[in-house]
């Protein structure tokens, strides 16, 4: 399997919450790196902590939170993607749409390595009460 094809396996796998499949296509030693302003935004280790409080969360903060890809570039074990990030805050009301990068590294064709660079800016509007 090439390495767009384990991503857009992983993209699946996201999507309809197949957490097996996670499993399998991460390293059990994962590291998950979102941007430190993003809602939650940390460093998480291991598939079942990025499950829980990376997936999980983001189900549970947005309503119909969802990652559309629009690009995406390989260069051997690295993957970027491009795309924008859409939901709505149940507690506002708002919806929110903010342009995000994906970087994924790989080793044996498992993803060892996420780093997410998002606008989060949107994000933070939409869960604001403020008009």
């Amino acid at each position: 399997m090439s390495s767009t094809e384990t991503i857009r396996d992983l993209y699946r796998a996201m999507r309809e919450q197949d957490d097996s499949a996670v499993f399998a296509i991460c390293t059990p030693d994962i590291i998950w790196q979102q941007s430190t302003g993003f809602p939650g935004g940390s460093t998480w280790h291991g598939p079942a902590s990025v499950i829980e409080n990376v997936f999980r969360a983001n189900a549970r903060r947005w309503t119909g939170f969802a990652f559309t890809e629009e690009e995406m570039i390989a260069a051997g074990d690295r993957v970027i993607v491009l795309g924008h990030y859409s939901g709505t805050a149940p507690a506002t009301g708002k919806a929110m749409r903010t342009a995000v990068a994906h970087v994924y590294d790989l080793t044996d064709g498992k993803v060892c390595r996420f780093r997410m660079f998002a606008d989060t800016h949107p994000m933070w509007q939409a869960l604001s009460s403020d008009s």
